[in-house]
């Protein structure tokens, strides 16, 4: 692997004009190929194999052009105190505003509250419309959510309070633009204090923009909806900059050991674009393994983000050492730069003779002594921890857990309108109809009965009507509607608790027992679905996902860490490492977005169960970038190893050369990240703020402080494996040890080159 990867480091940095060509020929395809692609459709929520979506697929056979996929919006009207909706001026300002509605040219139908049974509540101070449409909301016009506005502005203008919920209403916030370039700031600065150079710190920025451009242009092409674009976004920039950072990173140790520009670059190729492309596929493997969760989205989702991160490694392996050709002298710091126009004076002096040997001197010293360099915080920190091993690793283990506590209370669901921030229309309208008609009218459940195979189809549905009544937890059953053929009947069952209520996942759990009952009595199926039961099937699929992914997704990684360390401790280690990270990342969520700890600090402004897609969306995410710091510190420990220095001095070494440009990685994934949690969408603030703390636990605690602290304890014992083992696991030579001895081409130290760009 080093040596092929050592190669094209060369032939890239030698053919440096091509391949800068090639990457903005494939960059200006991709755009041309998204610009010219038709607009996605929206993603349809399916969940091939739950009861909710054999319903959904029934009523799309049984009722023909009642897509329950298009858009949809609802109307709320409340009376000033003290009137009634009822009341003459107000119900005629209420009929005026859904007439003007209805006259839509996208708009199916649009139903007054005044001839519709239960859409005025009991008091009489509350009315709602429901407006259907005849496209999906991500087909909706300008105009006809114009139209939307104006009807709220329209019934506030005559004294009413008018709010607007929906699938059409446009959402209050994009996920990306100023997130992202407020990520991308706080990466610029940090790149600049880690790297003191514009050049060093514009290339990381420069290839992960190439690559996202790339990434999300193929997506967008490919006719995927921009939901799906979401997560290839987010990791694409994230990662992206942290894999050139640490071939940069590795560039500058190279000419520092004394190499010449274009044995740097292939070096730096070689050693840590082994690393990269090791850490990219520990990614890519568990981005890829969200598709063992069956839900179709998600899978995209993943997809498209592996799709992303692959181009990034690409990226960082091809166009970055081609633009250090460019840059040969620019990316490194002032003091480097007098520093080796020094050392190239004295090697002039002598004859500028350099044996091959020295050469190899110069990469063995690269992962040397820790004693023959001057220490810095990274050193200082690793010497620290192996004084006193299991003093930090009990400390960090204990903090962790404690912080995990809150976890044992993790309840999941999928919030909804309530979730949102009482600023938003959607919230106020969902408070005015749960005020009005009662906590459950915001999550009905739709029941379908299929009385294909009753003798009497509207006996059973009446049946079925009467059984929904009984229930403990119902609170109003609609009439049955059957569709033309007569066969199918669908019906509304109201709970009496809230859509996100663990009371309301126990009544749909009831109904569907009872559907045996109705059944042996009349032949009629019964399924539950709408959006509450959705949320149910969702919350229990994902459940039942979480096991078989987690195995997937650890054993391959594994088994790719065993062959990248040739150690089963080591990546034995990192798993239970990730755990502790990840669990504690859910106890901040939990004590966030359950307990309302911080929640006014953070603008949460309902709390209740945490989003049924964040644990197993937290560990796939999370689960790929914990290894990459894995890879990245650990791989100079090991090639200290490797090149004979002691555990303790390997672990040292490995500090020193990696734990600035890891801290550095990982303050900008957080900052990334962060930026999320200030959006008004509950959701991206709870992956926001999960993401961040994850990183910053896995970063700072596990790979920072647990890890060297096991391998102190371990010692040698650490790069342990079976005998058998060896022979079977392939050696990859991700430490460059064949660049070392005899690799593929002496190793010329440095000389003049020339560097028309300097900063």
């Amino acid at each position: 692997m080093a040596t092929f990867l050592y190669r094209l480091g060369r032939f890239s940095f030698r053919r440096r004009r091509l391949v800068a060509l090639l990457w903005v020929v494939i960059l200006a395809a991709c755009a041309f190929a998204a610009a010219k692609a038709p607009t996605a459709a929206e993603d349809g929520f399916s969940m091939p194999g739950t009861e909710s979506q054999k319903a959904f697929d029934l009523l799309d056979q049984r009722f023909p052009g009642g897509n329950s996929n298009t858009a949809d919006a609802r109307i709320v009207f409340v009376a000033p105190k003290g009137q009634k909706v009822t009341a003459a001026a107000n119900k005629a300002a209420v009929e005026k505003i859904v007439a003007n509605v209805a006259s839509g040219s996208q708009v199916k139908g649009a139903l007054n509250p005044f001839d519709m049974a239960g859409a005025v509540s009991k008091d009489g101070t509350t009315a709602y419309s429901t407006i259907s449409y005849d496209v999906q909301s991500i087909d909706l016009t300008d105009a006809t959510t114009k139209a939307l506005e104006d009807a709220a502005k329209e019934g506030r203008d005559a004294g009413l309070t008018v709010e607007l919920g929906g699938s059409a209403l446009v959402p209050d916030g994009e996920l990306g633009g100023t997130t992202e370039l407020v990520g991308v700031a706080a990466a610029a600065v940090v790149l600049l204090i880690t790297f003191g150079s514009l050049a060093a710190a514009g290339l990381p920025l420069l290839t992960a923009i190439v690559g996202i451009g790339v990434g999300v242009a193929s997506i967008v092409a490919l006719g995927m909806s921009t939901t799906t674009t979401t997560l290839a976004l987010m990791l694409g920039l994230a990662v992206g900059i942290d894999y050139a950072l640490f071939i940069v990173s590795r560039y500058r140790t190279e000419r520092a050991d004394g190499h010449s520009a274009e044995e740097a670059v292939a070096r730096a190729v070689g050693t840590a674009g082994s690393a990269v492309v090791f850490a990219g596929l520990t990614v890519v493997i568990a981005l890829a393994g969200l598709s063992v969760v069956g839900i179709p989205v998600l899978t995209k989702m993943g997809l498209a983000a592996a799709g992303t991160v692959v181009i990034a490694v690409l990226v960082a392996i091809t166009l970055l050492p081609a633009l250090l050709g460019f840059f040969q002298k620019a990316v490194l710091s002032r003091t480097e730069r007098r520093a080796g126009s020094g050392a190239r004076g004295r090697q002039r002096a002598r004859g500028g003779a350099v044996s091959g040997a020295a050469g190899s001197a110069g990469s063995a010293g690269s992962a040397g002594s820790a004693g023959s360099a001057k220490p810095n915080m990274g050193t200082r920190w690793a010497r620290f921890v192996i004084r006193r091993p299991l003093a930090v690793l009990v400390l960090g283990v204990l903090g962790l857990g404690l912080i995990s506590v809150p976890a044992l209370d993790l309840q999941l669901g999928m919030p909804g309108d309530e979730s949102k921030p009482t600023s938003t229309t959607q919230r106020r309208a969902y408070d005015a109809l749960a005020d009005g008609f009662g906590p459950g009218f915001n999550g009905p459940l739709t029941v379908v009965v299929d009385a294909k195979g009753s003798d009497d189809p509207k006996a059973a549905a009446a049946q079925a009507a009467k059984q929904l009544s009984a229930t403990d937890g119902v609170v109003a059953v609609t009439p049955p509607a059957f569709n033309k053929a007569g066969d199918t009947a669908v019906l509304t069952a109201v709970p009496a608790t809230g859509p996100s209520s663990s009371d309301t996942t126990d009544l749909v759990h009831t109904i569907r027992d009872e559907a045996g009952g109705l059944k042996s009595k009349t032949g009629a199926t019964m399924l539950v679905t709408g959006t509450t039961a959705v949320n149910v099937d969702v919350s229990q699929k994902l459940d039942d996902a979480l096991a078989p992914y987690l195995t997937l997704v650890v054993g391959l990684a594994f088994l790719l860490l065993m062959i990248v360390f040739r150690s089963l401790l080591v990546p034995l280690k990192a798993a239970l490492g990730f755990l502790l990270s990840v669990t504690a990342s859910f106890g901040v969520i939990v004590a966030v977005f359950q307990w309302g700890w911080l929640a006014d600090v953070l603008g949460v402004e309902q709390t209740g169960p945490v989003m049924s897609i964040t644990p197993i969306f937290l560990i796939g995410v999370v689960f790929g970038l914990a290894m990459d710091y894995e890879v990245f510190l650990v791989t100079r420990m090991r090639e200290a190893y490797v090149h004979g220095e002691r555990p303790g001095e390997a672990i040292v070494a490995g500090f020193r050369h990696s734990a600035r440009v890891v801290v550095a990685a990982a303050v900008i994934m957080i900052a990334v990240f962060a930026g999320f949690i200030g959006m008004n969408e509950s959701m991206i603030k709870m992956m926001g703020l999960g993401l961040a703390s994850a990183v910053f636990f896995d970063a700072f605690v596990v790979r920072m402080t647990i890890v060297p602290a096991v391998l102190a304890l371990l010692g040698h014992r650490a790069w342990w494996l079976p005998r058998w083992l060896e022979k079977v696991v392939p050696q990859v030579d991700v430490e460059g040890e064949k660049l070392t001895h005899g690799g593929p081409a002496a190793a010329p130290v440095a000389e003049p080159d020339p560097d028309p760009v300097r900063v």
